[in-house]
């Protein structure tokens, strides 16, 4: 009741600023299918809006809504860096969305694997109050008592989940792309500290349909063109090799190279779970040239997978980099290295205004203890026999369309034959959100914390949405802006 009440007042003062038809003039559209109305006196998408919103629990916002009023007025003053979904999310909890319009969503994407413990956690709303009211930031030139008491965490609860694990000290920053930066030029200064009369061992190896980020450094190693065309060349020094192929790790990775940086399962690029062999090969290369591996957990990572790092029982890295689920939406990250690693790294080396404040830090405090406790982890286990047996459901009802299953724990894969898109849309308004990957690839991250009721609630949705694109009762018109690693020029 209070969430409608808050909700409506905040769509009331929204309102009142932009200029809605009133429920007079709507109420027609709400019932248009008990209405005769000449073809002649709407456009073909007037036309849909009307059929869709009058027979679909969560339409789309139509041309005349409060949302595409403010979308048009927000518009011009935003880097166009984003094509979004139509709704606008204004209100969370737990595993559901609501949107402007009140439309409420069950959410299978998690903000992209990172709201673990769902929306506004009520914990983490207190500790949000409390340590505002204390103290927010005061920069690294002062200790204050969560970046530390964070960082002893992160190590003690490795180790732990592992005996052969070599984390010994973390570096706090803001993002998943920034841990990363930190570990490749942690890695290159191993290098030059350990190596100095080898300057050209400064090579980084990173593998196809990877993700590792956005900035130069961390674009560098995504070898997508999508991405890295609009601002090459990239930095100099990386090389490419294929993801679970040990065919040429012997060519690919070299007395040069100084790092190698690999997901563990690979989020962006199709939900591709490397093969422990793989990884071995790739620790024995390592080791053999005395080049740094690193380990992107930063969206298999933090009990996704029902351990608390998807690497747990496979050969152990030198770094580990972390984010999303980290923050459960406040921006965060980490870079967990060994002795060997932090030996190297000196003060001025590397540095960061924001990383590490009391606030973020006091927050993923919080939130990793929560995702650390052993009942966690085997309920995402138990989770991910559900979601596999609607899966496997829906692979028997459309067998020419879901290829394979893929992933493990709460990220998961359906690898499709077809463009997913129509079926993203479809889905979004009967109530799901879902989102894509790699190439044809729905990808489902939903919040660890996820009810057995809200998987098959989703899963019957799904079900739905992808019988009306299939058997193509009804056009669906897919959503751009669905997929981070979209295949150039879709």
């Amino acid at each position: 009741m209070a969430l409608r009440v808050v909700t409506k007042r905040a769509s009331a003062a929204i309102k009142s600023t932009y200029h809605t038809p009133s429920l007079e003039s709507r109420n027609p559209r709400r019932n248009a299918s008990a209405i005769a109305v000449p073809a002649s006196n709407f456009d073909e998408d007037s036309s849909r809006d009307i059929i869709a919103e009058a027979s679909l629990p969560t339409p789309d916002p139509p041309s005349d809504s409060t949302t595409a009023a403010m979308v048009k007025d927000h518009a011009p003053y935003m880097v166009a860096t984003y094509v979004r979904a139509p709704p606008m999310m204004v209100k969370g909890e737990g595993c559901y969305l609501w949107d402007v319009e009140n439309r409420r969503y069950l959410d299978f994407t998690a903000g992209i694997a990172v709201n673990a413990l769902g929306h506004s956690d009520p914990e983490m709303s207190k500790l949000i109050s409390q340590q505002a009211r204390t103290l927010i930031h005061t920069s690294n030139l002062y200790n204050n008592p969560w970046t530390g008491a964070l960082s002893k965490l992160i190590v003690s609860a490795t180790r732990s989940s592992n005996p052969a694990s070599q984390a010994s000290k973390v570096f706090i920053c803001n993002s998943g792309s920034e841990a990363n930066e930190a570990a490749l030029k942690f890695a290159r200064k191993v290098s030059k500290v350990l190596h100095p009369d080898s300057p050209q061992k400064h090579e980084i190896v990173s593998f196809h349909d990877s993700f590792h980020g956005r900035t130069m450094g961390s674009l560098s190693a995504t070898p997508n063109p999508k991405y890295q065309t609009p601002f090459a060349p990239m930095l100099p020094g990386f090389k490419y090799g294929i993801y679970n192929s040990t065919a040429d790790l012997h060519n690919l990775i070299t007395p040069q190279t100084c790092g190698v940086i690999v997901e563990p399962i690979q989020g962006e690029g199709g939900v591709n779970v490397a093969s422990p062999d793989f990884l071995q090969a790739v620790r024995d290369r390592c080791t053999e040239v005395a080049a740094v591996l690193i380990y992107d957990e930063i969206q298999c990572g933090l009990s996704r997978t029902g351990q608390l790092w998807a690497h747990q029982d496979l050969p152990q890295p030198d770094i580990i980099t972390t984010a999303k689920a980290l923050g459960n939406g406040f921006p965060i990250g980490a870079t967990i290295v060994s002795d060997a690693v932090a030996d190297c790294v000196v003060t001025g080396d590397h540095g960061t205004t924001f990383g590490g404040n009391p606030l973020a830090c006091r927050l993923a405090h919080y939130v990793f203890s929560r995702l650390s406790q052993p009942e966690l982890q085997r309920s995402v286990l138990a989770k991910e026999k559900i979601f596999r047996r609607g899966f496997q459901k829906l692979q028997q009802r459309f067998p020419d369309t879901i290829r394979e299953i893929r992933g493990r724990g709460l990220i998961l894969g359906l690898q499709l034959s077809r463009d997913p898109t129509p079926i993203i849309t479809a889905a979004r308004e009967r109530g799901l959100l879902i989102i894509t990957c790699g190439t044809n690839t729905l990808r489902f991250v939903p919040p660890l914390v996820i009810s057995e009721g809200e998987i098959g609630e989703g899963l019957a949705i799904l079900g739905e949405a992808m019988e009306v694109v299939l058997r193509g009762e009804e056009e669906v018109r897919g959503t751009k802006g669905q997929q981070e690693m979209a295949p150039k020029g879709r």
